[in-house]
């Protein structure tokens, strides 16, 4: 009868250590799909494959550096390709808000992108990825001695400005007033690009545009800073549009922008961390 009861309780504990091993089976099974799950989502997370074509409007000034960039995109995303529509912002504003294909807007001002977000909308709210700050650009070696943003006043001297809707303008436009100067243009210009051009091509003799664009030059034309241009920086700020195409794959673009190797090919280019 002892015996008995003794055969009887070990059956019961070694049915119990079976149990036990068996839930712990069950258990370790269990986590595996879980975790495989987890390396899933985390792929997922970082973007994945992307591919096809990104549809950028960004501000002219951007075209050197962005250009960079979107060759940079390509080669680490075989399959995808940037088309760029460089251009003055409210420009572009207008073209995307008449429904032009685009997947991101660049603008040279957090003014020019309002148009954009007021009428179409994004995905998310615009973030400011670089400054930029005006210089005068004047014909190679300064023959006139341009010196400051009071000599651009003179008799006799043609300066182009961009037109005040555009951001370069409006910031000209800003530093005048800052200093109570006002200057009458040869002409308005309607993007920054298009200013440049007119020093470069020797039709103007100095021109307000950007630091960066006055780099992006080279020897083509001299830069003149002015302390006034610290009052008149200008914030850009980048946005996925809201009926954008290419969605992933313009997100992935934004994202090389904002990444420590996209602001160093945009600093490099003159432009001013935000």
């Amino acid at each position: 009868m002892a015996r008995s009861a003794r055969r009887t309780r070990r059956t019961l504990t070694l049915a119990g250590l079976g149990a036990a091993a068996l839930l712990t089976l069950s258990a370790c099974g269990s986590a595996e799909p879980s975790g495989a799950s987890d390396e899933g989502n985390a792929s997922a997370s970082s973007g994945g494959k992307v591919s096809g074509t990104v549809n950028v409007f960004a501000a002219a000034s951007l075209k050197e550096s962005f250009t960079t960039l979107g060759k940079q995109f390509e080669k680490e995303h075989p399959g995808t390709h940037v088309t760029f529509n460089f251009g003055g912002s409210d420009s572009l504003a207008a073209g995307i808000n008449s429904g032009a294909p685009a997947d991101v807007f660049a603008a040279a001002s957090p003014k020019t992108m309002k148009i954009v977000t007021d009428a179409e909308g994004t995905a998310a709210a615009p973030e400011t990825f670089v400054r930029n700050q005006l210089e005068i650009a004047t014909l190679p070696g300064n023959p006139h001695k341009v010196s400051s943003l009071k000599d651009l006043t003179g008799d006799g001297l043609k300066v182009v400005l961009c037109d005040k809707a555009v951001p370069c303008g409006a910031a000209a436009q800003k530093a005048l007033d800052a200093s109570k100067l006002k200057l009458t243009p040869v002409s308005y210009e309607q993007d920054v690009k298009s200013a440049l051009t007119k020093v470069e091509l020797k039709e103007a003799d100095a021109a307000v545009v950007y630091k960066t664009d006055v780099k992006a030059a080279g020897d083509k034309v001299e830069g003149v800073e002015f302390p006034e241009s610290a009052d008149a920086v200008n914030d850009y700020p980048i946005a996925l549009l809201e009926k954008a195409p290419n969605a992933k794959a313009a997100q992935a673009f934004i994202d090389l922008v904002r990444s420590s190797r996209g602001q160093k090919v945009l600093t490099s280019a003159g432009f001013l961390a935000p």
